[in-house]
C-alpha cells in the first residue's frame, strides 16, 4: 500500500478506483460512484429557513417529550 500523504490527488483517485474495481468489479465500482451526488441549492440558507422559529427551549422540550413517551398523552 502506498503512503497517501506523499501521493498527489490524481494518484489517490487512481489508487481508489483500482481498489474499488478490484473489490467490486467495474460495474459495482461504477454503481458505488453513482451514489455520490454533488447536490444543489444552499443548505446553509435552507437550514436557517427550516429552523428559523426553533429555540433551544423548544428543542429541549421536544427531546424530553421523545425520551419520555408517556408524557405525550
Amino acid at each position: 500500500m502506498s503512503n497517501s500523504t506523499a501521493m498527489s490527488l490524481y494518484q489517490i483517485r487512481m489508487e481508489g478506483w483500482k481498489a474499488l474495481t478490484e473489490a467490486l468489479g467495474p460495474a459495482g465500482a461504477m454503481r458505488f460512484m453513482m451514489q455520490y451526488d454533488p447536490g444543489y441549492g444552499d443548505y446553509t440558507q435552507e437550514r436557517r429557513e427550516i429552523f428559523a422559529d426553533l429555540t433551544i427551549d423548544t428543542l429541549l422540550e421536544d427531546i424530553d417529550r421523545q425520551a419520555r413517551p408517556e408524557r405525550r398523552r
